[in-house]
């Protein structure tokens, strides 16, 4: 019975389609790599309230997906987490529960939801690996937000343990690229600097950076996370989260992403960091040896052609871009 149900077509629901991720999923698939055996449905916000059991069932009854990519959350930059803690966690536990029950109560036979890596301790050794979730507290700044992700994963197994179902987790690192939030004060890092930059050479301003540049990071393309993210979809079967990274080796300071962005957008002014504006968490390094174990030769897009290809991107749809 179970192999004749696999072999059907398969209706993939990604929720947060309007999003960074979701876009690049989409352009993915748009450009060859879905499937004729599936079909993918893209929903937003304005498609249904994630925060509302009754209309989240409904949206689950209206397209009846077989599988689900869950990427729809509250998220925001290091500021607002800070400033809105509660409203992070009470949201995001809404969403993430309503969608997971959905998709049991409706049979889904498969979910895959995004992560974070602000999951993680704050106090811990790196790098960082999936067994450690849950070893200790997330950063203070955003600890509702992690909190949230974290139970996504407790609910995972949960599910699992009690209804068998095949309900798994992905962690990104710092993912950027066409279709972000590039708002200044409430977008991430990459974003939020591509648009001062943007307006800096624009108005022939100094480019003013928050914090020192010091903070390391690393950086996954949208676009290599989309590609990641259906083969997850497809044949990665344990309940177990994965982390979806670029390699160690491939950590960047803030000031290096900096200098690439400034190179991409050929900015000529003077640069400033702003040493009076907090860092945010030191460095968050995160080991992808469980992803190099299944994909040992997936090729990542170099860093600086990214940011190129992002830059390029956002200079072509300033008028329509988040901001």
């Amino acid at each position: 019975m179970s192999s004749e149900v696999e072999t059907k077509p398969r209706r993939i629901l990604v929720t947060g389609g309007s999003g960074l991720v979701g876009k690049a999923i989409e352009k993915v698939v748009a450009d060859g790599e879905g499937l004729q055996d599936e079909e993918w449905i893209f929903v937003a916000s304005k498609d249904a309230d994630l925060t509302n059991a009754a209309d989240t069932r409904a949206l689950f009854e209206k397209y009846k997906p077989t599988h689900v990519i869950h990427l729809a959350a509250m998220v925001g930059g290091l500021f607002r987490n800070m400033k809105y803690n509660l409203d992070f966690l009470r949201k995001n536990l809404q969403i993430n529960d309503n969608v997971l029950h959905s998709a049991y109560e409706t049979g889904v036979r498969k979910v895959v939801s995004c992560l974070s890596t602000c999951i993680f301790p704050d106090k811990t050794t790196y790098p960082i690996d999936e067994t450690m979730i849950h070893n200790g507290a997330p950063h203070s700044s955003n600890f509702g937000y992690s909190y949230a992700k974290r139970m996504i994963d407790v609910q995972n197994r949960a599910y699992h343990e009690q209804h068998g179902c095949t309900f798994t987790s992905v962690i990104p690192t710092n993912v950027f690229g066409p279709h972000d939030n590039f708002n200044i004060e409430d977008g991430h890092v990459l974003p939020g600097l591509i648009h001062k930059v943007y307006l800096a050479k624009l108005n022939g301003t100094p480019l003013s950076i928050w914090g020192t540049g010091k903070p390391r990071r690393q950086f996954i393309y949208s676009l290599d996370l989309a590609r990641l993210f259906i083969w997850v979809l497809r044949e990665y079967n344990e309940v177990d989260p994965i982390i979806l990274s670029v390699g160690e080796e491939d950590e960047v300071s803030i000031k290096e992403a900096a200098e690439s962005i400034v190179s991409a957008v050929d900015f000529k002014g003077e640069v400033i960091f702003d040493s009076t504006k907090s860092d945010g968490q030191f460095k968050k390094t995160a080991s992808n040896s469980k992803l190099r174990k299944y994909l040992p030769g997936f090729q990542f897009t170099p860093f600086n052609q990214a940011i190129q290809e992002t830059c390029k991107w956002f200079s072509a749809n300033y008028e329509q871009a988040r901001k």
